[in-house]
């Protein structure tokens, strides 16, 4: 079954996730900042049950969970533990309510951490500070059910082989609930599947695919070869990401990604397959829906996705 995923937002839905500023924050005294943080915090869990709920209702299979879903929670300044919060239990109560709606209605769910997690850099206050962030997104993770924790390489740095060193070395610094979700992508600018596939098959390191960074950043793998060997890097339902570029491939910055996928720029290599493909465009969820209409139109029958 071919499960098309939800990134993190909606386009059109009235369903959002509130955030705030580290600067916002720390004006306050830090009793009615832990409550405001508080109260965003169980606004966002209640927001991800109803995009859960929307997720159920249109088969959609995956919602990838925005990275900040408990806001600042690992600010150096306006930090926080989630038991600090005056309705942690509340919180933490709603999240696995999250978790079991999950389970129960076959959704599967995952987080991508933003672009400042970089267990492969030269500096060991950035990789320190990436644990951190690391840690919450599996605390988190747990209490809904989230099989993946998916991250970008990082930079080269002048010496990719050294920063891909730095980073296996970084992995067994991660604690078990980190490192049995970890992932590696291959992005648009330094790292391809031919580079990370070496160390995803010596560290057990599942690698995402995606095929739009793959088409910027083309490393001599077909699409299908580079689908085969990632597919074989996985002891879980595989995870795949596509999206299309806003202008076109001929047009300068083909990496930025469109409101909507382009049907030809969906791989025919990944039809039929058991896996998850998380739809990267602008339009969200009317993107996914689109998407899964053209699928069946094209035969795809297995395709668990749209009403």
């Amino acid at each position: 079954m071919l499960r098309l995923g939800l990134c993190c937002l909606f386009a059109r839905e009235p369903i959002r996730f509130r955030r705030t500023t580290g600067a916002c924050v720390m004006r306050m005294d830090r009793a009615d900042a832990l409550a405001r943080l508080s109260s965003l915090c169980l606004t966002n869990a209640k927001a991800l049950l109803s995009a859960l709920e929307y997720c159920a209702g249109h088969g959609i299979g995956d919602f990838r969970v925005n990275s900040q879903i408990l806001p600042l929670r690992t600010h150096p300044q306006a930090g926080y533990r989630v038991d600090e919060l005056p309705d942690a239990r509340r919180i933490v109560d709603t999240f696995r309510r999250c978790g079991r709606y999950a389970r129960d209605h076959d959704l599967r769910l995952t987080f991508h951490p933003d672009q400042f997690v970089l267990l492969s850099s030269p500096r060991p206050e950035v990789t320190r500070s990436s644990i951190a962030e690391l840690k919450y997104q599996a605390e988190v993770a747990e209490w809904v059910h989230a099989d993946v924790i998916n991250i970008h390489a990082g930079g080269g740095y002048g010496d990719k082989p050294a920063a891909l060193a730095r980073l296996g070395k970084a992995l067994t610094r991660l604690p078990e609930r980190v490192r049995k979700r970890l992932t590696l992508e291959n992005d648009e600018r330094v790292y391809t599947p031919r580079d990370l596939l070496p160390l995803c098959r010596s560290e057990q390191v599942p690698l995402v695919y995606d095929v739009h960074h793959h088409r910027c950043l083309p490393d001599g793998y077909s699409v299908a070869r580079a689908t085969d060997l990632a597919l074989a890097t996985w002891n879980r339902e595989p995870l795949f990401h596509v999206s299309s570029p806003k202008d076109g491939w001929r047009k300068p910055r083909p990496n930025r990604h469109h409101d909507y996928i382009n049907p030809r720029d969906f791989p025919g290599e990944w039809l039929d397959r058991d896996c998850t493909v998380e739809v990267e465009a602008k339009a969200k969820e009317l993107a996914v829906l689109r998407l899964a209409r053209y699928l069946r139109k094209r035969g795809a029958g297995g395709v668990a996705c749209g009403v």
